[in-house]
């Protein structure tokens, strides 16, 4: 068996099920579109389980929501179906809700705040963004390797997929 190329084991594209985003605001837009354009530039994505054709990348990955858990619907470089890999949201709830709220305090305060009182709003919202790219990566584990950086990409974008209650 040959190793697998380690520049073959990224993400080269990513959507996120329309149907699946219950809430949009500008800001949030913006951080998608970041969360998109940086995660495509660097990222690590090694699904685990191994297919029969040996096959080990590029990958094309969907985002939705189903049912309260998150689809990682994995496919070929052509487009064609993989895998899909699902999570439950439960533990992923409150630091969702965390971030949309730290989130919502940092955009006011780049409006109307002084740089100390954005710089410590800023702070806070990176501490909990590691905090749930950490969780994340434990939950994929076994399922799909990523890096620190693409997991916490990945976060940004199980975010704007919103799941309201």
């Amino acid at each position: 068996m040959t190793e697998a190329d380690p520049s073959k084991q990224r993400i080269i594209s990513v959507e996120l099920d329309e149907g699946s985003i219950v809430w949009r605001n500008p800001d949030i837009e913006q951080e998608r579109r970041v969360a998109i354009f940086d995660l495509i530039e660097a990222n690590k994505f090694v699904p685990q389980r191994g297919h029969a054709d040996g096959y080990a990348g590029p990958y094309r990955l969907k985002l939705r929501v189903e049912d309260g858990r998150l689809v990682f619907e994995i496919g070929r470089e052509d487009g064609s179906a993989l895998e899909a890999i699902i999570l439950g949201l439960g533990r992923f709830k409150r630091p969702i809700r965390d971030y949309f709220a730290i989130c919502d305090s940092y955009f006011q305060a780049i409006r109307s705040a002084t740089a100390q009182q954005i710089e410590t709003v800023d702070m806070a919202r990176r501490a909990l963004h590691n905090d749930a790219a950490e969780m994340l990566m434990d939950r994929l584990d076994g399922k799909i390797a990523v890096d620190f950086d693409t997991a916490r990409r990945l976060f940004t974008l199980i975010c704007v997929l919103h799941i309201k209650g």
